[in-house]
C-alpha cells in the first residue's frame, strides 16, 4: 500500500468480493462488519443489560444526495404495542440475531419518518431500482450493509435469486455470506413512488443518459414505473421530446393519450418535422387537427405537407428542414447557413446547392466545408455525381442508393428537380431493421 493512501472498509470489501474472497472480519465492538439488511431488520431488540425489549421492525437510512453510501440513522422498533424510533447513536450491536442498544431508557414518542429517510425493508427491499451506469432495472433482493467510518451504511444490493431464498428460508436467514450479484449504491436510483424525496435526484441522474437509454428503461418498466420515469424527464422539454421519439409505438401512443393537446403540440414543436409527422399519425384522429392548429404556423405547414405522402416513401420520411445554399456561394456562405439554420447537429450532414429556380445542383459534406478555405467556391467541392431520389421512391430503393454511394444523407426532389427535403440514415434504419429491434438491443446490452 502506498504511504499516505488510506483504503476504506468499503474499498477493501468491494475489492475482496470482486476477487471472490470472503468478507471482512468483525470489528471490535461491532457484531459483524457486513450484514444483510433483511435479517437485521427483523431481529430481536435487546437493552443494555441484554434483556429483550421488543422487536426491530425496520432500519431507517438517510438518503442524502451528498452521501454515496447512505448511513443508518436509526431503527423502527415495536415495544409493548408501540412503534418507536431508536437513533443510530444508541445502537451498539447490529446482527441478524439481535440489535442491542446502549440504554434501556428509550424515547416513547411514536415513530415518524422524516423527509429524506427511507425504510430499508418497507421502501427498498424487493423493489426495482434503476442502475444508472447500465441504464437497466434491477431488483433489490437483499440490501447489503457495511460498517465504515463509525457508522453502518448501505453498501449496495444483491440482485441474485440466492439472496431472495436466504430471506425466505429460516435456516439461511442468518448466514452472512458475500453477495452473488452486487451493485453498489452509488450506481442506483430508487423510484420516487417508494422514496418521494428522490424525485428531483432521479430527474438529475436520468438527464445524464442518452434518450434511447431512457426509452429502454420506460419500455422495460411497469406502467407506474414508466410514468415515473417520464414524469422525471418532463422538466426538460427537449429531453422529453427526444425520449418520446425513441419509444416504441405502444408506449408512444400511451404517452400521447395521457397528455393534453397543448402538451402534445409543445413536444411536437421540438422534434424534426418528419418525426413530428409520424407522431401526429399516432394521435387519436379527432385530436390531430386541434394539435396541428396549436403549432407555430411554419411548423404546422411542414407537417401537413409531409402528411400528404405515403409514410413508406421518401416523401413520407424526409425532413423538410435542411441547409440550402445558392450554387454560386462560397464556403463561408455555407458555414453561415449551417450556423443560422438551428437544425440539430445529427441532422446536418451536408449543405445542398440550388439554382435560382430551386432546382438541385449538388451537395457538399460538412466535413469538406471544414477542410476548405472560406473563400473557396462551393461548386468546386461538389462531387461529380450526387444522387437524389423522388418523393415517391420506396424504402428499399432509398436504402440501396444510400448504401451504394456511402451516404449519411440523401436529397429528395420533386418532379421538377427542386429539392424538397432530406433523408438521413437514421430515418432509413428505423424502417429496415426488424420489428423487434428494440428488444434485441436490450438483450445485447445485457
Amino acid at each position: 500500500m502506498r504511504r499516505g493512501h488510506r483504503h476504506t472498509k468499503l474499498d477493501i470489501w468491494r475489492g475482496m468480493t470482486a476477487r471472490g474472497c470472503p468478507p471482512t472480519r468483525p470489528r471490535a465492538g461491532i457484531s459483524e462488519a457486513l450484514a444483510h439488511g433483511s435479517g437485521v431488520s427483523a431481529s430481536r431488540l435487546l437493552g443494555s443489560d441484554g434483556q429483550r425489549l421488543g422487536r426491530v421492525i425496520d432500519l431507517v437510512v438517510g438518503l442524502d444526495a451528498k452521501e454515496s453510501h447512505p448511513p443508518l440513522v436509526g431503527a423502527k422498533v415495536r415495544i409493548g404495542g408501540r412503534e418507536l424510533f431508536i437513533p443510530a447513536r444508541q445502537i451498539v450491536s447490529l446482527a441478524p440475531s439481535a440489535v442491542r442498544t446502549s440504554t434501556n431508557k428509550l424515547n416513547l414518542a411514536r415513530f415518524q419518518r422524516r423527509p429524506g429517510e427511507a425504510l430499508l425493508r418497507g421502501d427498498l427491499l424487493g423493489r426495482d431500482m434503476i442502475e444508472i451506469t447500465t441504464a437497466r432495472l434491477v431488483r433489490a433482493r437483499e440490501i447489503e450493509l457495511v460498517h465504515e467510518r463509525r457508522a453502518w451504511r448501505v453498501a449496495g444490493i444483491d440482485t441474485s435469486i440466492r439472496a431472495r431464498l436466504r430471506r425466505l428460508l429460516p435456516r439461511w436467514r442468518h448466514r452472512v455470506g458475500k453477495p452473488v450479484r452486487f451493485v453498489g449504491w452509488s450506481e442506483l436510483e430508487p423510484f420516487p413512488a417508494y422514496i418521494p424525496s428522490s424525485r428531483r435526484r432521479l430527474a438529475r441522474r436520468l438527464a445524464r443518459l442518452h434518450p434511447a437509454q431512457i426509452a429502454d428503461l420506460v419500455e422495460a418498466a411497469s406502467h407506474d414505473q414508466a410514468d415515473e420515469i417520464l414524469s422525471s424527464v418532463e422538466e426538460s422539454r427537449d429531453l422529453e421530446a427526444s425520449v418520446l421519439e425513441e419509444l416504441d409505438d405502444e408506449h408512444r401512443i400511451r404517452f400521447l393519450r395521457d397528455r393534453s393537446n397543448t402538451d402534445v403540440a409543445a413536444l411536437l414543436a421540438r422534434l424534426p418535422s418528419d418525426d413530428a409527422a409520424d407522431l401526429v399519425m399516432q394521435v387519436d384522429q379527432s385530436r390531430r387537427r386541434p394539435v396541428l392548429d396549436l403549432l407555430p404556423a411554419a411548423k404546422s405547414a411542414q407537417i401537413r405537407e409531409l402528411l400528404r405522402y405515403n409514410p413508406e416513401t421518401a416523401g413520407g420520411i424526409m425532413n423538410p428542414g435542411f441547409v440550402r445554399v445558392a450554387m454560386d456561394g462560397t464556403v463561408a456562405d455555407a458555414i453561415a447557413g449551417v450556423r443560422a439554420a438551428g437544425i440539430p447537429a445529427q441532422e446536418v450532414q451536408a449543405v445542398y446547392l440550388s439554382d435560382a429556380g430551386g432546382r438541385f445542383r449538388g451537395a457538399v459534406a460538412v466535413a469538406d466545408l471544414l477542410r476548405a478555405e472560406a473563400q473557396d467556391a462551393l461548386v468546386a467541392l461538389v462531387r461529380t455525381r450526387t444522387p437524389t431520389v423522388t418523393t415517391s421512391a420506396d424504402i428499399p430503393d432509398i436504402a440501396c442508393v444510400m448504401s451504394d454511394y456511402d451516404l449519411l444523407s440523401l436529397a429528395v426532389v420533386d418532379d421538377h428537380a427542386r429539392i424538397v427535403g432530406v433523408i438521413v440514415l437514421d430515418d432509413v434504419m428505423e424502417r429496415v431493421l426488424p420489428d423487434d429491434w428494440r428488444r434485441r438491443r436490450r438483450l445485447l446490452s445485457g
